[in-house]
């Protein structure tokens, strides 16, 4: 074990690769590489590089922290994004430093509330996964308290059929068009989004960076009134969502269908399994697509103002 001083350095790291080994080799249930570190750093819409913080232990990378910010509903919020703490170097109170300079900073910009890990817009997971016992433990001791919980689900790609085309037929008998979206089609994306689910433009915005578009969508007259995402988030991973339905449109099949379109695309892709994270409607997979309860994630939340 290095017992060198600990110090803490705020800025991005200087090697992507060897940050994102650190986090991989630290975090037992999640695998991080370099684009997917990438993608929750420097694709954040709030990135801030004074909220990105690492402990040396001399040169000895001994635990990272990123935090972010968000606006939601006229509360301000901070989030602790990605944590560890080198498994040697544990209970050298490592883990506290790194928090305890993350919730200054986070303070000193208007949060009123931090929670852990579940971020909206841009994420690598719902909540803490409780089989991270030590991190829960950590921030009961800090302060958090647990006020919900979010659920990922999984479903196997290989061997299903998510064929739609008589589906579809019978709701272009209805004036229902169901297709691919394509990037003339953004404005009217977001005018959809911005009805109820303002909160996953980002994740639009990244799925409709792909060639083609990971995004599929129904329009009834010329609107768009429902979508289905993959891709959004956690890149390159197999994550589903997210994806909603206009309450016009509600009852006609049209969110299976744009779901199985999206799993469709990830099947031909070469993914074994796709990821459903931070579920509510639990039934509504498992019945249309066998999706499986995978893991569960507690919401931890601190008052700080």
């Amino acid at each position: 074990m290095n017992h060198e001083p600990v110090t803490l350095l705020r800025g991005w790291p200087a090697d992507i690769a060897k940050m994102a080994a650190f986090l991989d080799r630290n975090l037992d249930f999640d695998k991080v590489d370099a684009a997917l570190l990438k993608e929750k750093l420097f694709d954040d819409p709030m990135a801030d590089p004074d909220l990105c913080l690492t402990a040396f232990a001399g040169e000895e990378v001994v635990g990272f922290l990123y935090g972010v910010r968000r606006s939601i509903r006229g509360q301000e919020f901070g989030y602790i994004k990605l944590m560890a703490v080198e498994k040697s170097q544990r209970r050298r109170k490592i883990g506290s430093m790194l928090y305890e300079e993350a919730e200054k900073l986070l303070l000193k910009n208007g949060a009123t509330h931090i929670r852990w890990y579940d971020v909206p817009l841009n994420y690598l997971m719902p909540g803490i996964d409780p089989r991270y016992t030590p991190a829960y433990c950590f921030a009961l001791k800090h302060g958090f308290k647990q006020f919900g919980e979010s659920i990922n689900m999984i479903c196997d790609l290989e061997d299903k059929d998510f064929v739609t085309q008589s589906e579809e037929k019978v709701l272009t008998d209805k004036g229902v068009e169901v297709r691919r979206a394509e990037v003339a089609d953004r404005p009217a994306i977001s005018e959809l989004l911005d009805t109820e689910w303002a909160l996953w433009n980002n994740e639009v915005n990244m799925a409709m960076k792909d060639d083609p578009p990971s995004v599929h969508i129904a329009l009834k007259n010329g609107k768009v009134l429902a979508f289905s995402v993959h891709n959004g988030n956690n890149k390159g991973t197999g994550w589903f969502g997210p994806m909603g339905t206009h309450s016009d449109l509600r009852g006609l099949g049209i969110g299976t269908i744009l779901l199985k379109r999206c799993l469709k695309d990830m099947q031909a892709q070469g993914h074994k399994k796709a990821i459903i994270p931070w579920v509510a409607p639990v039934a509504f997979y498992s019945h249309y697509v066998d999706a499986r309860v995978e893991r569960v994630f507690w919401r931890m939340e601190k008052v700080v103002g």
